[in-house]
């Protein structure tokens, strides 16, 4: 009986160690039969169509192996696809999987991951004597955007860390810019360095920072009532009254950073609440980790969700 041959378009390369897939060798390949094809879409999806053909299978176990071929393909075709699956269409990649704490580290007794979102908590029990931070592990750009969505108790104090540094002899701690909030939003949206200069802006501000003009002396002595003095005003963007009410109090909002070179915007649900052009060569910072926080005081809950970052040049 003359012998029908596949295609060669339809074949698809095997490797070499395919038999501990359980798949049988050439030789147990048989008589004619209904036998299922594999055929791999340009998208990379696996469809099966039965045909007749001489490339058969003796027994059930050969079709069984015949399907692990199938899930051998698929995976081998989503691990050379994954480094881009997870962009989004505007070039943001998600950095919590809303499973695990992979890649974040920071103190369990206020961290974990609750209904897709990354959670702070402070109880009663658990009141904090300084603030800890969660720390994202991976290699943050040096410009970049950041998207996430966040919501807070109402008695809650909590931030974004970005470029920031460890602090030395202290687990879990930072020191740099944060992107301020608040359940009460008094705070949210201001540019606050954490350890380091204090308000550099707060709502409705855009700031210059300007270079000290004695770079040794302490900061301690430029600061006042939780203000960076040396900051010099340019602009309003808004009244902070008006502003707060395009925040949502005790729901989710989303919080926007657009951090390139020595500037540093921060939006609320699509409002410019800070912009901060540091020319402060000495004390400003281009480098960094990231971190969320849980702030002394009363206990309080922070929640965040869709966390995403964007590389910028």
């Amino acid at each position: 009986m003359k012998r029908r041959r596949l295609h060669s378009k339809s074949m698809v390369s095997l490797p070499s160690n395919i038999c501990h897939l359980g798949l049988p060798e050439k030789r147990n390949f048989a008589r004619q039969k209904t036998a299922t094809r594999i055929i791999m879409a340009n998208n990379g999806i696996l469809t099966f169509s039965k045909r007749i053909s001489t490339m058969n299978f003796k027994t059930r176990k050969c079709r069984l192996s015949f399907y692990c071929l199938a899930l051998w393909l698929s995976f081998s075709h989503c691990s050379a696809t994954k480094n881009t699956a997870h962009q989004d269409a505007d070039g943001f990649v998600p950095i919590f999987d809303g499973k695990t704490l992979n890649q974040w580290k920071g103190d369990p007794t206020y961290w974990k991951v609750e209904d897709g979102c990354l959670v702070g908590i402070v109880t009663p029990e658990t009141l904090l004597k300084r603030n800890t931070f969660i720390i994202w592990q991976g290699k943050m750009p040096e410009n970049f955007e950041i998207r996430v969505e966040y919501k807070v108790s109402d008695q809650g104090n909590s931030g974004i860390n970005y470029r920031s540094e460890p602090v030395e002899g202290l687990d879990f701690a930072l020191k740099g810019y944060q992107a301020d909030l608040n359940g009460q939003n008094t705070f949210t949206g201001s540019n606050y360095e954490e350890r380091r200069r204090t308000t550099l802006a707060s709502q409705g501000q855009k700031t210059i920072l300007p270079a000290l003009e004695n770079p040794g002396d302490s900061l301690k002595m430029h600061i006042a009532d939780n203000q960076w003095l040396p900051k010099i005003i340019t602009e309003s963007l808004g009244n902070p009254d008006s502003l707060k009410t395009h925040i949502k109090i005790g729901d989710w909002n989303e919080y926007h950073l657009i951090v390139k070179g020595n500037r540093m915007q921060h939006y609320v649900n699509g409002i410019l609440m800070s912009d901060v052009t540091d020319n402060d060569t000495v004390n400003r910072r281009f480098k960094g980790y990231l971190g969320v926080q849980v702030h002394v005081g009363p206990p309080m809950r922070i929640a965040y969700r869709h966390f995403r970052l964007k590389a910028l040049q």
